[in-house]
């Protein structure tokens, strides 16, 4: 199908009463919601697509507003009104999304949102350290080794496997995807939307969850300590144990914690996918 102007590959799970959006991390695909999915299906009807140029959606070739695609493929999704849970990039479309078109959005999960612009202002510290340490990554991406390039930003904020675990296959695509990943993080570091600059977090009036895993870079945690300090109402919680891929790894603490702020019953999954 066709969403915002860009082919876009979807998937439905569940048959509850309430809609909500899942938007991806980086690298990832909509697959990585299913075991999040799947313990909710009784309660939400649930609609994850593919990225521009991740999984099954069409390939990315830039350079313009890769977040701006992705907010308009979301938007499209959305009939009414939706609960928006995102994961880290994903959390930074949906809190975009949820800035330009507040009327779609019924409530805002944002799990690890890599929501880079405001460190500069709240944690100069951290995002000198940042760049420091994604220093070899960030020049083996300007010389064009995206097999390198790929290597050493999934040994950050990847799921824990090595890269020499993962099959050719798998390396492929992940070189192939973070082409994306740069253009994403142009436009995160440049505050896309002017989310940050405009003041639009102080004016949002949905509920709001910030998730973060205990084990995440210490980023995440002064990113989410500055929206919960910009975002009304925002509340925070963090996963003991958990890693930037908590959706992935922690899928039963995610979806604990999602059901308490959305105030869903406890009835069990159906695990259905349409």
């Amino acid at each position: 199908m066709t969403a915002g102007g860009f082919p876009t590959f979807v998937r439905h799970w569940g048959r509850g009463d309430r809609a909500a959006v899942l938007i991806h991390c980086s690298l990832g695909q909509s697959t990585l919601w299913e075991g999040v999915a799947q313990r909710l299906s009784d309660a939400l009807s649930m609609t994850a697509f593919d990225l521009p140029g991740h999984g099954r959606s069409g390939a990315w070739e830039g350079p313009d507003d890769v977040q701006a695609q992705a907010v308009a493929m979301a938007a499209d999704l959305i009939e009414g009104q939706a609960d928006l849970i995102g994961h880290s990039f994903g959390a930074t479309v949906a809190l975009r999304l949820a800035v330009e078109r507040p009327a779609l959005v019924r409530s805002l999960v944002l799990i690890e949102p890599v929501f880079f612009q405001l460190l500069p202002e709240d944690r100069p510290d951290l995002i000198a350290r940042h760049d420091a340490e994604m220093a070899d990554y960030t020049a083996a991406a300007a010389r064009g080794d995206w097999a390198e390039a790929a290597r050493l930003f999934t040994a950050k904020w990847g799921d824990g496997r090595a890269w020499e675990d993962l099959s050719p296959a798998q390396r492929e695509t992940l070189a192939r995807r973070i082409r994306v990943v740069e253009a994403a993080s142009a436009v995160i570091r440049a505050d896309g939307g002017e989310v940050l600059r405009s003041g639009a977090l102080g004016r949002l009036e949905v509920p709001v969850l910030l998730m973060e895993g205990a084990k995440s870079p210490e980023y995440i945690a002064a990113i989410d300590a500055g929206l919960a300090a910009r975002i009304p109402g925002a509340r925070r919680v963090v996963i003991p144990g958990a890693g930037h891929m908590l959706p992935v790894t922690d899928p039963e603490d995610v979806v604990e914690e999602i059901r308490r702020f959305l105030d869903l019953p406890h009835k069990g999954s159906v695990a259905l996918e349409r």
